[in-house]
């Protein structure tokens, strides 16, 4: 539980350590402070600095003094009431008139901080450990507090100014339209939440190392090294997987459907694939996710649009002239349809990670984890798990919820096996209605045949429903399907 007072202590003896330490940076502070303090730079602030064409300016930036006023301090720490936490310690004092809380004898508020804050707390703070390196208690190092703590460039504070820094045309603001991009502390998901198969794993432990290792790849002539292509149905958790490892990484993640790019207008699509490509490196080290890449880069045929064809060519060239290496950009590509990508664009991927249905073990630890925070009697994940084949880790959320509700509707919020056995055979029994042939209209008033879960839709691994299932915020279930596999 919380401790308002070790946190408000913290967050003034913070701004007192930046204040007086000017070899620290904004990538000393910790995100949840750094965040009160952004000042977004303004155009006059760009053109006093020179031509930004030439010498890009940050967007924004942290001004000392930092001052920890009871309204700064309850929005950093999320104390209702912070100088009423620490007014009976010895070493804290307020201004009547600016209302700001000071340390009046810092030592002993970095003693009084020692004895309470773990080794964990302090990793998350650069700024304290840097004065406290050296001290007995202390088993954390001022470098590994920083290394710990997520960069600047990662805070939407930061994302946000930059977007509008460098796309503030009436163009420029109709693409940002087509891109989503979240920042780390926006993804809920984590790596150790889902379940994947061991050669997923693999894979993702290859590029963590990429990351982590950039200098020795370029030293040794590595460039042409992480693009990655998620390959497989609908559901089986590419988007989901390419998030979590924004949030590990704790990287910006860019995310682009090719289908809206190129349904706008046709004309505009190889301009709006090479901007997309501009936000990433703008935005860099990021991950950018290309959804639906078969809605460009299919097989190429004789008589298809010009425009088309300019934009796949634009595709494959921006796909060529990126690097993790040189531009810090991690491209992922994903797509339902590996059979429509030709020879070309197989080849500008380096790996190519494939995501099957799972199988019976994988769909019992999916059950597993998304039901963690479920009330379900005699729950046997293995019998719904073999009851449930072919279906990816979407589909068993969609059982789940079906489970849920009927419950709901018989007042029960507590679930049974046979709530969720007779969820599985709602779900085949909606699932087998898209094979129906409706003739005229015939049947359209069937319970689930407008509106119905369609095992085989294109689009679910982005479409809004499966957005909110991955995120955790469909209706007002409490639900944990950030850890499923979208």
């Amino acid at each position: 539980m919380s401790d308002p007072a070790l946190d408000v202590v913290e967050f003034v003896l913070t701004t007192h350590l930046y204040n007086d330490d000017r070899s620290l940076d904004e990538n000393d502070l910790p995100p949840r402070f750094r965040q009160v303090f952004w000042t977004e730079n303004s155009s006059s602030d760009e053109s006093e600095a020179g031509d930004k064409s030439t010498e890009p300016q940050p967007p924004g930036r942290i001004e000392r003094p930092l001052r920890a006023t009871e309204s700064v301090t309850r929005t950093a720490t999320g104390v209702d009431r912070p100088w009423e936490a620490v007014s009976d310690l010895l070493f804290t004092q307020r201004e009547e008139f600016s209302n700001e809380i000071s340390q009046t004898q810092p030592e002993m508020a970095v003693d009084w901080y020692l004895e309470r804050a773990d080794d964990e707390r302090l990793r998350t703070n650069p700024t304290i450990v840097s004065t406290v390196e050296d001290e007995p208690s202390v088993d954390v190092t001022h470098e590994e507090a920083r290394e710990n703590n997520r960069p600047i460039q990662a805070d939407r504070v930061w994302i946000d100014a930059l977007l509008s820094q460098y796309f503030d045309s009436e163009d420029d603001a109709e693409m940002l339209d087509l891109v989503q991009v979240r920042a780390p502390e926006e993804i809920e998901m984590q790596l150790d939440d889902l379940v994947l198969t061991a050669d997923q794993e693999g894979e993702i432990q290859k590029i963590v190392k990429a990351i982590e290792h950039r200098d020795y790849l370029a030293s040794i002539g590595l460039r042409e090294i992480g693009k990655l292509l998620f390959v497989g149905p609908p559901g089986t958790g590419k988007t989901t997987i390419s998030r979590a490892l924004a949030h590990e990484l704790g990287l910006p993640f860019v995310e682009v459907k090719l289908s809206m790019i190129t349904s706008q207008y046709l004309g505009e699509t190889a301009k709006n694939v090479e901007k997309t490509f501009e936000v990433a490196k703008r935005l860099s080290p990021c991950i950018l996710f290309i959804d639906e890449f078969d809605s460009v880069a299919k097989t190429r045929r004789s008589d298809e649009h010009a425009a088309l064809k300019r934009a796949v060519n634009t595709l494959l060239k921006s796909i060529d002239d990126i690097s993790l290496i040189r531009d810090e950009v991690l491209l992922i590509g994903a797509t339902n349809h590996p059979d429509q990508l030709d020879a070309a664009a197989w080849r500008r991927f380096d790996e190519i990670v494939n995501f099957p249905k799972p199988d019976r073990g994988m769909r019992a630890d999916i059950l597993e984890v998304v039901t963690k925070q479920m009330d379900i009697a005699d729950f046997d994940p293995y019998e719904v798990a073999g009851k449930t084949e072919g279906l990816t880790g979407s589909d068993l959320r969609m059982v789940l919820r079906e489970a849920v509700l009927e419950a709901l509707t018989e007042e029960r919020m507590k679930i049974t096996q046979e709530d969720l056995m007779n969820a599985v055979a709602d779900f085949e029994e909606r699932d087998n209605l898209k094979n129906m042939d409706m003739i005229d209209g015939d049947g359209a008033d069937l319970t689930g045949s407008g509106s119905g879960h369609d095992h085989d839709h294109d689009h679910d691994d982005h479409d809004h429903s499966h957005d909110e299932s991955n995120t955790g915020h469909s209706g007002g279930e409490q639900t944990v399907d950030a850890k499923t596999q979208d």
